[in-house]
This record gives C-alpha cells, sequence and structure tokens, in this order.
C-alpha cells in the first residue's frame, strides 16, 4: 500500500507547527496511512534533541538506506546530470519508489525535476 514519504523541509514544516502539515499529519495517523522518513533526512534535519519533537520519529518508520536504494539515486543524479546537492533529494525519492509513496517536500522543483526517474512517485508541496 503506498505510503507518505517525509523530506526535511517536511519535517521542519511539523516543527513550525505548520497548519496545513499539523492537518496532513492527523488525517494520515488517523485513517492509518504508513509514514516514513529516510534516515538521510534524519541526519539532515537532526541538530540536537528537540524535545517533544523527537517523539516525530517515534510516530513514523525511519528507513535505513540500502546499498540498492544508494546506487538507483545515484543513477537517477547521473541521468538527470545534477550534482551532490541533490543527493539526499534523489535518495528520498527513491526510498518513495520503492512504495510508489507521495512525498511531501519544501523541495518542490528540484524533486519534481526527479520525478522523471522515479514515475510512480507523486510529489507535493508543503
Amino acid at each position: 500500500m503506498a505510503g507518505i514519504t517525509l523530506d526535511t523541509g517536511a519535517l521542519i514544516a511539523l516543527e513550525r507547527r505548520g497548519r496545513r502539515m499539523l492537518v496532513l499529519w492527523a488525517g494520515w495517523f488517523a485513517s492509518g496511512v504508513s509514514v516514513t522518513v529516510p534516515s538521510v533526512v534524519v541526519a539532515e534535519w537532526w541538530r540536537r534533541p528537540r524535545g517533544p519533537l523527537v517523539h516525530l520519529l517515534d510516530a513514523v518508520d525511519v528507513e535505513a538506506v540500502s546499498n540498492a536504494v544508494a546506487r538507483t539515486a545515484g543513477e537517477a543524479l547521473a541521468e538527470l546530470r545534477l550534482g551532490r546537492e541533490h543527493t539526499i533529494d534523489a535518495i528520498v525519492m527513491a526510498c518513495a519508489a520503492r512504495r510508489a509513496d507521495t512525498v511531501y517536500t519544501s523541495d518542490f522543483d528540484d524533486l519534481s525535476r526527479l520525478s522523471r526517474c522515479f514515475p510512480a512517485v507523486r510529489v507535493m508541496a508543503v
């Protein structure tokens, strides 16, 4: 079953208590939708213990990045001739593609460009 994959911008929107993200978050959990955060997103977002926000990670599936996902992301970067600065975006998309998830991001333009390599993934702006 397809679910939701969050990128760093989506976590920041939750952290800042953005109304739209809070409504989406509540809806996903009320309806039992699976929410995934790739481990590289946690690394990009995490800077120190964040009080009650630490529990955000308890409510989602934190996905380790496998060798296969990393290679798929690298192939997408090569195909689209994107630089290393897009690596985490490509990994987010490769993770989401495994489940045909919808990705929520604050970096809509870059992830939309990557969606050419991941047509099963729907990209939504936060």
